[in-house]
């Protein structure tokens, strides 16, 4: 595998190339590597480096940024990143060149923020607010669900689809250590926005996909930062 060049990301951004998902993917994997150096060097400052980029629902607000920076971290287990990483790759570069890269990287952060309110509410539900998640795997479970309502409205096959995903609805249960609670926050943030977009409500059928996105895509961030400040004043 070679670095592609600049010609090359121009030409793969302009014919609506997967450029959104292998920079993911690059970010994803830099940041593994980053975390396994410093878990060679030092125990400490590997720690630390995660810690402070994990999310936690009792430092949710204390911390913001984590709600990006989990995102883009993953377990010292090899199989946590190559799974997560394969599976954006399963699924990224078809919605990608279907939505645009823009609109494709909004739905891939507002999924992945969806993850973060399902931790939230967890929290809020069970009084465990020590839990912590990092990992792309809510964000994939909302390209997952937009794979599904795509999908079923121009009415592809979708039965493959419904087998991977329900392997990886499982995979909690069989492995430990799994923050389901963002696979499911994820998926349903994904599915909505998703429907709303292709969907949604008829006064903005007519109005171009960028408009739609700006629109459901805010009001949707806006409705989860919401949620989870609720969660945190109750609390």
């Amino acid at each position: 595998m070679r670095i592609p060049t600049k010609r090359q990301i121009a030409y793969s951004w302009k014919n609506n190339g997967p450029v959104v998902t292998w920079t993911i993917i690059t970010l994803c994997a830099a940041v593994w590597a980053v975390e396994m150096l410093l878990r060679l060097l030092s125990p400490t400052l590997f720690s630390a480096f995660v810690g402070y980029g994990m999310f936690m629902p009792i430092t949710a607000f204390r911390t913001p940024w984590t709600w990006l920076t989990s995102m883009f971290l993953h377990a010292p287990n090899l199989m946590h990143i190559l799974f997560n990483m394969i599976a954006l790759w399963s699924v990224g570069p078809v919605l990608e060149r279907l939505m645009g890269h823009w609109r494709y990287l909004a739905l891939y952060l507002i999924s992945g923020l969806g993850g973060a309110a399902g931790m939230m509410v967890w929290a809020r539900l069970t009084g465990d607010w020590l839990t912590s998640a990092y990992g792309a795997s809510g964000a994939l479970f909302g390209l997952f669900a937009a794979v599904l309502v795509v999908y079923r409205r121009i009415g592809e096959d979708i039965r493959s689809m419904l087998v991977w995903m329900a392997v990886n609805f499982l995979l909690p249960f069989v492995v430990g250590g799994i923050a389901w609670q963002a696979h499911v926050g994820g998926f349903i943030v994904g599915g909505v926005l998703t429907w709303l977009l292709v969907g949604g409500l008829p006064v903005l059928r007519r109005r171009s996909f960028t408009v739609r996105m700006a629109v459901f895509g805010s009001a949707m961030t806006l409705l989860l930062v919401v949620v989870m400040l609720l969660c945190v004043t109750r609390f």
